[in-house]
């Protein structure tokens, strides 16, 4: 009898814990606290403090994040797609495949999350205010970095439904960083349809998130950007806009994951 879509979860999930535990994944977890090290030696003692070093910050911050996260997923299920033809045609659900996949990306986002904002208030502990716009500040950067590398493994996670190849999900993969960074809104001035594209953006989300949270617009030289207006309804949508995408990225990696019988290798 065909196991249900519930006790398939269950089973992936192991499986992608084996995977884990015998390919060493945690080093994933040192690899997210360096980046964060390396990131803090150089935001400057104003992070937190002044306007511009801010949000530079929170910009390199929400560029690290967003690597951390594709990294985390973009060949996990490429990597396997010969495996998943066989297993598909012999009853495996497609459905609880990425689904296991992405529950088990969503825990080690967390920990990752959790390092980010350790090694963060560490190098920043006399800057980074106590209030937040909902809760204490540290909680709402935990929250923050968390979506954004999650979202962004989500979307890794699609990349490698699609793709048939790690070779091609690494090609991919530096296109979709570039797309990400120069859409946020921090580098260049996005103006008609490059605005618009913009607000498909992780990175602009997640800047967004850290510079409400770190209340920007109450610091010197501060233009006043209503995208950073310091209130709990805002902060809000910053989160929930990206964690929409990642069930979005999570059904379009489902719908083109379930074409592999059609692969003709």
């Amino acid at each position: 009898m065909q196991s249900s879509r519930g006790e398939q979860i269950k089973v992936y999930f192991g499986k992608c814990w084996r995977i884990f535990k015998n390919e060493n994944g945690w080093k994933v977890f040192i690899s997210s606290a360096i980046i964060t090290f390396l990131i803090s030696l150089v935001t400057g003692a104003d992070m937190f403090k002044g306007y511009r070093a801010t949000r530079n910050g929170a910009f390199a911050m929400v560029c690290a994040c967003i690597w951390i996260g594709i990294f985390n997923s973009i060949q996990s299920v490429c990597k396997e797609r010969d495996i998943i033809k066989r297993e598909h045609r012999s009853g495996m659900s497609i459905f609880s495949y990425v689904n296991a996949h992405a529950l088990f990306e969503l825990i080690q986002c967390f920990l990752e999350a959790v390092i980010v904002t350790v090694m963060t208030l560490i190098f920043n502990s006399d800057t980074v205010p106590s209030a937040g716009a909902i809760m204490p500040v540290a909680l709402e950067l935990t929250v923050s970095f968390f979506v954004i590398i999650f979202s962004s493994d989500m979307l890794g996670l699609m990349i490698s439904c699609i793709v048939k190849t790690p070779q091609t999900a690494m090609t991919v993969m530096p296109f979709v960083l570039i797309l990400q960074l120069i859409m946020s809104g921090m580098i260049f001035e996005l103006k008609g349809f490059t605005d618009k594209l913009s607000n498909l953006m992780i990175s602009k989300w997640g800047l967004n998130s850290i510079c409400i949270s770190a209340n920007v617009n109450a610091m010197a030289g501060a233009p006043g950007d209503e995208s950073y207006k310091f209130e709990a309804l805002n902060l809000l949508k910053m989160w929930g806009l990206p964690m929409l995408f990642a069930l979005v990225y999570i059904l379009v990696g489902i719908m083109f994951l379930s074409l592999v019988d059609r692969d003709k290798r």
